[in-house]
């Protein structure tokens, strides 16, 4: 297993610092207080965002699951090249008839990148949308076993 994928599973992401999660805090509880100033709010919307995402290794398969409340599955889009699992996607906004006046929830484009060990079967891979999770089964391939070839003379 990937030493990627051992962190992750190690370390519990409610008491890993979030940098970026705590910066983008910050920005919403300053333009609460003082207003935009003219800039668009939740700048950082534009460049993207990564969904909350748990990894699971099971006997047969790594199973993905991403947090993507509000997404349509034809907003979404998973590609495995070679080992690296590649889901990206968009939240759109929703058509509102009143003032919004405040916004936690995320939208726009997002996009989450892992790479997997190499024994993977890229033939059978599975996705589904369910109840705002997106759940991707990624198969490990049959390893090939040892053998003792007998030599001859």
């Amino acid at each position: 297993m990937s030493q990627a994928l051992q962190e992750r599973r190690t370390k519990d992401t409610s008491e890993r610092a979030q940098p970026l999660s705590d910066v983008e805090r910050l920005g919403r509880m300053l333009d609460q207080t003082f207003g935009s100033f003219g800039l668009p709010a939740l700048a950082t919307e534009s460049v993207g965002w990564a969904p909350p995402v748990d990894i699971e290794e099971q006997d047969d398969a790594y199973v993905i699951e991403a947090e993507v409340p509000g997404v349509k599955k034809d907003d979404v889009n998973i590609e495995l090249i070679s080992n690296e699992l590649m889901v990206t996607g968009e939240i759109k906004e929703r058509e509102r008839e009143g003032i919004l006046r405040k916004r936690t929830r995320r939208i726009g484009r997002f996009e989450y990148r892992v790479r997997l060990p190499e024994q993977v079967d890229a033939d059978n891979v599975e996705a589904s949308l369910k109840d705002g999770v997106l759940s991707v089964r990624v198969p490990k391939r049959e390893q090939a076993e040892r053998r003792t070839i007998q030599v001859k003379s």
